[in-house]
């Protein structure tokens, strides 16, 4: 039997495995689509499209004029 410990700010976590079954499942994934180039320019497109860069230009320059209102 195998105990991990996870210690966290707030506390700890005691994870115990029993090895002692002769079961093992693996899991496996295929990918198919294996186009990065293509799907970070599909979200690119998809970022300008739906208009969320308007929000993120909007939020940087409102964001910078607080600071600059807000600092001495």
């Amino acid at each position: 039997m195998e105990t991990f410990d996870l210690h966290l700010i707030d506390g700890t976590i005691n994870l115990t495995f029993d090895n002692s079954s002769s079961n093992t499942t693996i899991l496996a994934q295929t990918f198919e689509d294996a186009d990065i180039i293509g799907q970070m320019t599909d979200a690119w497109y998809n970022f300008i499209d739906s208009g969320q860069v308007w929000a993120l230009l909007i939020g940087l320059f409102i964001g910078y004029s607080f600071k600059g209102l807000t600092s001495y």
